[in-house]
């Protein structure tokens, strides 16, 4: 959908915006609020940045072009680079993938997720580049896993790989792109491919995909295709300047914060692996360089039909009887804990108010929300994680909260 009426932001909501912002960080961690906050509000004219708190506990102030891990908000990306080379040529959205990654091909279906990796039966179609892009290529995360009373035969394998695709990206585990996807042929699929929806390995793939596809690097199919032509110069699987990037805190379990990743950590060198699903670092005002091509259309990466596609519901009907992304993570706020679907590596609001609005949460810390029924983009970064869908630190849904009140009637 392209964004035709021109939205407005008051003086007043963008004073009350900041107002939120500092006050999350001046709250401080014990009470729910974060070292450091970038929050932005904008439409597909302009953008609105508050800066508060910390770079760490302690440190130097955060700045508007401060580096935050986008964790899981590197998804959307991630599809949209994959629409970009389908308007390219490069790819089909209902090609089997086994034309560029062998590895995939002839699969194998275990015949109960939860059931020996020996038990399986034959795959009844080929995975598609589609479902890669709408998550249900038959391998991934499910709720029903972190329910079990043991491990699955699949996830204890998975351990022994250099997969990392039942966590967020570890560069101390995962392997080049190739060995990578060696290993992921070398388990079965967990259900036949088009039959539900599974988190975040199909993002994974769809990063080696793109590398395939155009002969380049993983990194360098993102930096060609799609973040320098939109101006995301800021954007990447690592820190070029690890002194722009924050510190990432997890709770810690005396009820403070403890260091997940410290700039020099993880973020700070190229990985082996660049991972599609959680890896990419980035800025507020990226982010929403990202969102504004999506309002305006695509131009110039992704058609305007890509963008309708990539931005609505992609699930079937039986897909979705089966649990999905609402179920995985209902939003950082109440008031967006509607249900949700899936478009193409993003989740889509379903009902009330904001149905239709579209984006994707990361657990380092981020969201980013785009509402184009009101042309309005909302991103946040903090470098607190998120507990899980119930322990969300409130910056995320109070900022959220703030900026909608800000649109001019």
């Amino acid at each position: 959908m392209t964004h035709s009426h021109r939205t407005r932001l008051t003086s007043d909501g963008l004073a009350r915006f900041g107002e939120v912002a500092a006050a999350n960080v001046a709250a401080g961690v014990a009470e729910g609020g974060v070292p450091g906050v970038v929050a932005l509000v904008g439409t597909s004219e302009e953008a609105h940045v508050e800066a508060h708190g910390a770079l760490s506990i302690g440190g130097a102030p955060v700045q508007r072009d401060s580096l935050f891990r986008l964790s899981a908000t590197t998804k959307p990306i991630t599809g949209a680079l994959t629409l970009a080379l389908v308007r390219e040529g490069l790819l089909a959205l209902d090609e089997p993938v086994d034309r560029l990654l062998p590895e995939l091909a002839q699969r194998r279906v275990l015949r109960r997720m939860d059931g020996p990796l020996d038990d399986t039966v034959p795959a009844v179609r080929p995975v598609t580049v589609r479902d890669l892009l709408t998550f249900t290529h038959g391998f991934g995360m499910v709720p029903e896993m972190f329910d079990a009373e043991q491990d699955w035969p699949v996830d204890v394998a998975e351990a022994g790989l250099p997969l990392a695709t039942f966590s967020g990206p570890n560069s101390a585990r995962q392997a080049d792109p190739d060995t990578w996807l060696a290993a992921l042929g070398s388990l079965p699929l967990m259900t036949q491919p088009g039959e539900r929806w599974a988190y975040n390995t199909s993002a994974q793939v769809l990063g080696a995909l793109a590398s395939r596809a155009t002969g380049l690097p993983i990194a360098e199919a993102y930096r060609t295709r799609l973040l320098e032509p939109l101006g995301m110069r800021d954007t990447g699987f690592f820190a070029a300047d690890p002194a722009r990037l924050t510190t990432a805190y997890k709770d810690a379990p005396d009820g403070g914060l403890e260091v997940s990743d410290p700039p020099e950590g993880q973020w700070s060198k190229p990985p082996a692996f660049d991972d599609g699903g959680g890896g990419l670092v980035s800025t507020a005002d990226d982010l929403w360089r990202f969102a504004r091509t999506l309002l305006r259309g695509g131009d110039p990466v992704l058609t305007p039909d890509a963008v309708s596609a990539m931005t609505s519901n992609q699930l079937t009907p039986a897909q979705r009887r089966h649990p999905g992304p609402g179920d995985w993570w209902p939003g950082p706020s109440p008031r967006f804990r509607q249900r949700r679907t899936w478009g193409f590596c993003l989740s889509v609001i379903t009902e009330g108010r904001f149905a239709g609005a579209y984006g994707w949460d990361g657990g380092f810390g981020s969201t980013w929300l785009v509402d184009p029924a009101a042309g309005l983009v909302v991103v946040v970064l903090t470098q607190r994680s998120f507990g899980g869908p119930d322990a969300v630190p409130t910056a995320h849904a109070d900022l959220q909260e703030a900026a909608f009140a800000a649109l001019a009637n």
